[in-house]
Order: structure tokens, then sequence, then C-alpha cells
């Protein structure tokens, strides 16, 4: 099968577009997808996403502004304001160098600031319970924050019962 836009090269990804109620199928080689991917990402890019799930377009201080522009990442040398048109960070230092920008929007994203991964399936009990009293903690601050006392109130419950039994 040849690739939909260009007719020359063997189509090798195949798309599903759904525009206006309609669907339509896209088979396309390597090169036109990487332009399709771009024009798309161009439409509509992560950035957009972020900047609807962070505080992007509020307004800032011509302080904070001016901050915020002169930031740069001494690794990659990417600048916050690249950051806020991409949507990407550049390396993993780009977490500290932006650190202070960052907090908030991995807090609200994803309801800490603090990553705690997976854990294996054979982890030992009291790990597991200090994982799961940690979890709960968490769940009670967000209930607390957003004033959802009675289940603020069942989180502290479970967090007591919990550590009773950690102590027997």
């Amino acid at each position: 099968m040849l690739c939909n836009l260009c007719g020359k090269n063997p189509a090798t990804v195949h798309l599903t577009e759904i525009l206006d109620e309609q669907m339509n199928e896209l088979h396309l080689c390597e090169e036109c997808a990487r332009h399709k991917s771009a024009a798309m990402e161009q439409q509509f890019g992560l950035s957009d996403l972020l900047a609807g799930m962070a505080e992007f377009d509020k307004p800032e201080t011509a302080k904070e502004k001016e901050g915020a522009v002169i930031l740069k990442c001494q690794n990659c040398g990417l600048t916050y304001a690249d950051f806020k048109k991409i949507g990407r960070l550049g390396c993993g230092e780009c977490y500290n160098t932006f650190k202070k920008y960052l907090s908030p929007l991995l807090k609200r994203i994803h309801g800490s600031i603090q990553h705690t991964g997976k854990s294996p399936l054979k982890v030992t009990k009291v790990l597991k319970k200090k994982i799961d009293a940690q979890e709960l903690r968490n769940r009670l601050q967000r209930a607390v924050e957003s004033e959802a006392f009675e289940e603020a109130a069942r989180l502290r419950d479970q967090i007591k019962e919990l550590e009773k039994k950690e102590q027997i």
C-alpha cells in the first residue's frame, strides 16, 4: 500500500482521524507521518495542554516575568520561556533549574511533587504499610485542602488504625 499523501513511498503508519464526526483512515509513509505529526503538534501541542493545567496564561508581574525570562538551564541552555512555548524540558537538570515554577504544576497534575514510583511485587509488608500510610496522608492533605472534612475524618481514622497495627 502506498502513502495517501505523497503516493510514492510504502505506507508504514496508519492513522484514523475523526473530523466533524466523520472517520478517515490515512496510510502514510514515514516522512509524511513526520510532517503530519509536526502539523498536529502545532495545531494542538503539549504546551497547550500544560497551559490549561498550569497558569501559563496568568499575567505575570514584571518581576516574575523578568526572572522567568532570564532563567536558563546551565546544562542544556533551555530557557523557561522556551519551555512554556514547547511544553518539554530539555534535560534532567531543567527540573532543578525551573523547580520554583514546575513544583506548582506537578502538584496540580499529580497531587504531589514527590515521585513515589511503583513497588516491586515482592515488597515487604513493612514497606508496603509505610507506602500505604504515606498515600493516606497525602490523600488526607488533599481532602483538607479541598475542605472535604468527612473524607478527611475517614482518612484520619484509617491512618490511626494503620499506625495502631504497626505498634503491635
